[in-house]
């Protein structure tokens, strides 16, 4: 085998070589996302749990509602930094509305969200019994400055079980701060032993309804 014929072959071998490195650094990579994606959605789950067992822990035992809602409120707004949180209660012809803000009940201020929903939208939300986008909310009847809604992102939550509603948690905060799946997510898993609690408490408030 003379020199150049040898040269030729080094350069196959030598590119063989470095595609079948390329291929392989690309493997690798792709097995490296795939542990850090698999990482993160296992960090996300441990989070919701840990965030449900303090939920509940704090809740347990809670009978008087207003206190309740403050705890409830206190934790979505820990797990949504920057939201405001709104608890309408559904009631025989109308609703109740639970507002906290700085660790106390405060009054409905002038040009909030909550001024823009009436009996009817919440009453079409309960029935929905599904999370509500500003979307949904305007297919449902929602009316108002369109400038200031649409400089806010706002979620509901819906409370109860499958089969009725009792009310929903209006979570809002600006636009730019959109709400991520992990954040409604880790939210709605403890609805359904919220919305428990709740109905207990109505239940000592008025024991002969």
């Amino acid at each position: 085998m003379d020199h150049q014929q040898r040269h030729k072959r080094l350069r196959l071998l030598t590119s063989k070589l470095n595609k079948e490195r390329k291929q392989q650094a690309k493997r690798i990579d792709i097995l490296c996302h795939d542990l850090i994606a698999a990482q993160r959605d296992f960090i996300g789950k441990l989070n919701a749990i840990s965030f449900a067992a303090n939920f509940y822990e704090s809740i347990i035992g809670q009978a008087d509602l207003s206190q309740l809602l403050h705890t409830a409120s206190q934790f979505i707004k820990e797990e949504i930094p920057g939201a405001n949180v709104t608890f309408f209660l559904r009631q025989a012809e109308s609703f109740e509305l639970h507002m906290f803000e700085a660790d106390k009940p405060i009054a409905i201020a002038k040009h909030r969200l909550e001024n823009y929903f009436s009996a009817e939208l919440v009453e079409q939300i309960c029935k929905s019994n599904k999370l509500c986008t500003v979307d949904d909310m305007f297919a449902m009847g929602l009316q108002g400055n369109l400038v200031s809604l649409n400089s806010i992102s706002a979620v509901t939550i819906p409370l109860g079980d499958l089969r009725q509603s009792c009310g929903f948690i209006l979570i809002y905060r600006p636009s730019e701060q959109k709400f991520t799946a992990d954040e409604l997510s880790t939210i709605s898993a403890v609805r359904t032993g919220l919305s428990r609690a709740i109905k207990a408490c109505q239940v000592l408030l008025h024991p002969a309804d």
